[in-house]
């Protein structure tokens, strides 16, 4: 996860500022006495209120003079922002005919030619609002008789569906709470001033019996995520209220692993919550693992509880690039110029991986790609920082030095994507994922119990797997519940990339 970034220092010095004040008392202050004071109040000022929201080179650092000026990252050179009818992909879509033409009629303007559909038709978008829950009351009719007092009541509507709380309404719930971070008691309140009482614990007996159909599908999901070819793993602290430890367990701590497996052509978002680190839960997970698979790459930080401690599973560790380029952006207001040197050839790099994302290329051409155009400038590097120690040009205590320190010291993992086909050169992956997590805990704070988080670990996991492959969330849980039987049955065709297909096949008739 991202280190929290360490407080500049100020050099100031009290003893001096305690004489001009002492002195101020007496006489007025001198010009230079003056200055001096207003120094040390506006250091003190930027330095409480400076915040700065990104670690690109050219916010770190100020841009060279010969350099011309770049955009920043993220902003916007087309203007308005604004989007067109193609980013509307889960809009419904209403095909209007003209009024008084048909494909092939002719011409009322000339009368010569005829006239013909075009490809692509004119598109007008209109948006309206909605609760996020409706109610409908159907009231049936009762008739009773005046003389045997028998009643008779008009049958319920089909459309009215067997249960109170249809399975769009638990997608909904599961969205809002696990996929955006709206706590239930927030949603309570909301759809009360909205006049459709939603209570608290009416979200959570909902939540918990949909996890129990969702089982079955989260386990499959685990178990082809051992399968991946590439698995990103990181945690972040989490809060349990009542959480009961195994006998001897003196850990205080409680996290939010995050996993990304990378199988195939599709991405397996996983969470686990409780008191075991990132490197334990990856460690579950591949337990699963086919033997006959070659080692897997796992891309995490250094830290030593991120690797997993399996002994009939070897993996290739890759170490993150990002993390280590962190290490120079906190120091980089201290240490311009060499740390320019640093995070321009570290953007270089960058170049390269994203140019090959950009072709689409294989593992195979992209490690080619990057041996060829990365290998040098890494070297480079490399290089440069030794001889930085080696002619003591750099403290190895100072900031500076530390930072690069953790660059040579875990270097072949950082460089892994030299080596290795298909090796990511950073965690930002896994770093997104957990984002989820954190808005979760940001917002409602904590869960109540294990089974809560286990609950909000299986719902998270299943909305970021469908986010990561390009699958609507709200449909894909509606389905699953519509479908619970055929999911317990085979989980394997339930998976977001395939249920759509499932589902075209139970409703297509077979031959006699």
């Amino acid at each position: 996860m991202k280190r929290k970034a360490t407080r500049r220092r100020i050099e100031v010095n009290l003893e001096e500022l305690d004489r001009i004040i002492d002195h101020g008392m007496r006489a007025p202050l001198s010009e230079s006495d003056g200055q001096k004071i207003k120094a040390a109040l506006h250091a003190m000022a930027d330095r409480l209120t400076t915040k700065r929201s990104t670690e690109k080179t050219s916010a770190v650092l100020p841009k060279p003079a010969q350099k011309p000026a770049a955009p920043t990252e993220g902003e916007d050179l087309t203007g308005h922002g604004r989007n067109g009818a193609a980013a509307f992909a889960g809009a419904t879509k209403v095909t209007i005919p003209h009024a008084t033409l048909l494909s092939g009629n002719a011409c009322p303007e000339c009368g010569e030619g005829k006239v013909y559909r075009q490809k692509e038709p004119a598109t007008l978008i209109r948006i309206v609002g909605q609760a996020p829950l409706k109610a409908t009351i159907f009231e049936m009719e009762r008739l009773r008789c005046n003389a045997c007092g028998q009643v008779f009541t008009a049958a319920e509507p089909e459309t009215a569906g067997p249960d109170k709380y249809d399975a769009t309404a638990v997608a909904m719930i599961a969205l809002l709470k696990y996929g955006t971070g709206v706590p239930f008691k927030r949603l309570e309140r909301l759809e009360g001033q909205l006049a459709i009482p939603l209570p608290t614990t009416t979200q959570w007996d909902l939540m918990a019996a949909a996890a129990k159909l969702f089982r079955p599908v989260l386990q499959e999901l685990i178990r082809q995520a051992a399968q991946g070819r590439v698995l990103h793993n990181d945690d972040t602290s989490m809060r349990i209220l009542h959480l009961a430890r195994e006998p001897g367990d003196k850990r205080t701590g409680i996290f939010t692993s995050g996993i990304v497996s990378l199988v195939g052509a599709w991405r397996i978002a996983l969470f686990f919550t409780g008191p075991k680190h990132a490197g334990e839960n990856i460690a579950e997970v591949l337990k699963q693992r086919a033997r006959e698979l070659p080692p897997p790459i796992q891309m995490c930080d250094a830290l030593s509880r991120n690797t997993p401690k399996l002994a009939e599973v070897t993996v290739l560790v890759a170490n993150c690039l990002a993390h280590g380029r962190r290490q120079i952006v906190e120091v980089a207001e201290n240490f311009p110029q060499e740390c320019r040197h640093i995070l321009e050839s570290l953007g270089d790099v960058y170049q390269n991986d994203a140019l090959a994302r950009e072709q689409e290329l294989s593992p195979e051409e992209r490690l080619r790609f990057h041996q060829e155009h990365s290998g040098p400038l890494m070297k480079e590097l490399q290089q440069w920082m030794k001889a930085q120690f080696a002619e003591h040009k750099t403290e190895p205590n100072s900031g500076l030095g530390k930072a690069m320190s953790y660059l040579l010291n875990h270097w072949t993992k950082l460089t892994l994507f030299l080596s290795q086909p298909g090796a990511p050169i950073d965690n930002n992956l896994v770093e997104r994922a957990l984002k989820k997590a954190i808005l979760n805990r940001r917002n409602a704070f904590f869960y109540k119990t294990l089974n809560g988080a286990h609950t909000g670990d299986l719902f998270m996991s299943l909305i970021h797997t469908c986010e990561l492959n390009g699958v609507n969330p709200f449909d894909y849980l509606t389905e699953l519940q519509r479908h619970a039987a055929e999911l317990s049955a085979h989980p394997q065709e339930w998976l977001p990339w395939n249920y759509r297909d499932t589902m075209a096949r139970l409703t297509t008739p077979t031959a006699a």
